[in-house]
């Protein structure tokens, strides 16, 4: 889903500081770690479905996902290995074909939509994580 010669949201995120991860976005807006923080939980919640748990978003709190603002280095390193496990995760996911009914699919579709907001949101906070220009 990325333009050619994208290296895509993990390899951005590499790209950036724990300080730059942590700085609030122009206008008040959400941090860059708070946003991956958000994804991470989104998508430990579908691996939790996908793995059997039959409802693992009845008592899922999205505003907590929220909290984490600021991260140290140790804590920046974390996150982004704790986004890629779950990212992998669910890649491998969705390549196992498998019945879904029509929440389930709607689910797996909005996944992708979330996880593309979310990378368009980081790259407008720092331009150092956008991809390759048009011209390139």
């Amino acid at each position: 889903m990325l333009n050619p010669g994208d290296s895509g949201l993990l390899a951005a995120l590499d790209r950036l500081t724990a300080g730059e991860a942590s700085a609030i976005a122009p206008g008040g807006g959400a941090s860059i770690a708070a946003h991956v923080d958000h994804l991470c939980y989104g998508l430990e919640l579908l691996n939790r479905w996908n793995a059997g748990d039959p409802d693992p978003f009845a008592d899922a709190d999205y505003r907590a996902s929220w909290n984490r603002i600021t991260v140290s280095d140790p804590e920046w390193t974390a996150l982004r290995q704790r986004l890629a496990d779950q990212t992998h995760r669910w890649t491998g996911a969705l390549a196992s074909a498998r019945e879904l009914d029509e929440v389930a699919l709607n689910g797996v579709v909005a996944s992708a939509a979330h996880l593309a907001y979310h990378l368009g949101a980081i790259r407008q906070i720092n331009r150092a994580t956008r991809g390759p220009a048009a011209n390139d």
